[in-house]
């Protein structure tokens, strides 16, 4: 830029945070550095739909932008609970609640479309009448996610399993099938050849979580979302439940309990090195502090480790296999 001369119109000013920057930065997402920069100017004051019209986005744009920035902690998405209240949610699907009348609603009902069928499936599948509220929001998934019939039927299947395994013994509200229907449009599922593959790859998902719980010897609670976000990007990390189970090893005995930020460090150290499995780690590994360098208390020699340390390590990796 050596050649321009840049300045900005006008006397408004937005503030920029450096911190910010670097994590918009890191991000490489160029959608959400745009709804940041709108949110800012808006104070924050303003709809999904608002802000989809003011940068002639779609809703579903809006809403994946939305989703990054808080994930990396630059928004805090506040939504209403099934009680009213009020609850941050930085892991589940970021939503629009529909703007649909009910004589929009009796419309689709009489004109002969698909949406009644939708409506009766719905219906037999949960085992209820839908209420008007009810009817609303599957109205907005049917028209405003314009996902196909068949589709969304097979969402609803999918969510009425996902309340059978969690044990409740309920079956899931329309409010729930729409923030996953939301998340399913986000993804891109809007076929049903792509919901079989996102459905298969939510399975390994879940196999590679119970693998990492039964490593980190987590046995009678589900993960919380916080968790379920560490425990997903190791899984994206490559790393094996083998080599989990040594940095929860490493952390117990360096913080003397599951110390989930100290164990995040670990393993992110351990993946700049190329280490993603138990024996690299026991090989180059082994007894390094979680900077790499030789652990003064482990009576380590030249940076090998001992025969002890290596030895207790090899316990763990031997128990974790035969579990």
């Amino acid at each position: 830029m050596s050649d321009m001369k840049v300045s900005l119109p006008g006397s408004e000013t937005v503030t920029l945070t450096g911190q910010a920057i670097d994590k918009l930065i890191r991000t490489g997402d160029g959608d959400a550095a745009l709804l940041y920069l709108y949110i800012l100017k808006t104070h924050g004051d303003s709809t999904a739909t608002q802000a989809a019209k003011a940068l002639d986005k779609s809703k579903g744009w809006v809403a994946s932008a939305l989703a990054v920035l808080s994930r990396i902690g630059l928004v805090e998405v506040e939504q209403e609970t099934e009680t009213g209240s009020k609850a941050s949610d930085r892991d589940t699907s970021v939503y629009e609640p529909h703007a649909y009348t009910e004589d929009e609603v009796k419309e689709a009902l009489t004109s002969g479309s698909d949406f009644t069928i939708v409506v009766e499936e719905t219906q037999r599948r949960l085992g209820k009448i839908l209420s008007p509220d009810d009817l609303l929001r599957l109205f907005g998934i049917y028209d405003n996610l314009r996902l196909p019939p068949e589709v969304i039927l097979q969402l609803i299947t999918h969510c009425i399993n996902e309340c059978h395994i969690s044990g409740d013994g309920r079956t899931p509200s329309i409010r729930y099938i729409e923030k996953a229907a939301y998340t399913w449009e986000r993804e891109g599922v809007l076929t049903m050849e792509r919901a079989e593959e996102y459905l298969k790859a939510l399975e390994q998902r879940k196999s590679h979580r119970g693998k990492v719980k039964n490593a980190l010897q987590i046995r009678n609670r589900e993960l919380s979302e916080t968790e379920k976000r560490y425990v997903d990007s190791w899984i994206e990390m490559n790393f094996e439940p083998e080599a989990i189970a040594l940095a929860y090893d490493k952390t117990i005995v360096k913080t003397g309990m599951l110390t989930w930020p100290y164990m995040d460090t670990i393993l992110k150290n351990w993946n700049t090195k190329g280490l993603h499995t138990a024996e690299q780690v026991l090989d180059k590994d082994g007894g390094k502090n979680k900077a790499g360098a030789p652990d003064r208390h482990s009576g380590h020699k030249h940076g090998n480790p001992n025969s002890k340390e290596m030895e207790r390590m090899t316990r763990i990796l031997n128990k974790i296999k035969e579990e």
